[in-house]
């Protein structure tokens, strides 16, 4: 269910703002977002999983408050990554 090792450096290679940044607000929306995709996936064939749905909802809240962090330290970043990770229409 998890993302692997793998996954989480690339997305920590592709979204860091600098060398070697792993705490970011980009890098982290960025893995919670791969997770709660993955998570998403996982609950359309185990729908009666209301444990695993309360962590995927306590995800989606994490990335809603490092989103409206962001937003309010730098827009232009907020909306460079909104339109990177696909997340608004």
């Amino acid at each position: 269910m998890s993302i692997t090792a793998v996954e989480k450096a690339s997305l920590m290679k592709e979204y860091a703002t600098k060398d070697g940044d792993t705490g970011s607000p980009e890098v982290q929306v960025a893995i919670l977002s791969s997770r709660i995709a993955t998570l998403t996936e996982h609950f359309k064939t185990h729908k009666k999983d209301n444990h695993g749905r309360r962590g995927l909802l306590k995800m989606v809240a994490q990335r809603r408050k490092l989103l409206d962090y962001l937003k309010g330290k730098d827009e232009a970043r907020y909306s460079d990554l909104i339109q990177r990770l696909g997340l608004r229409r």
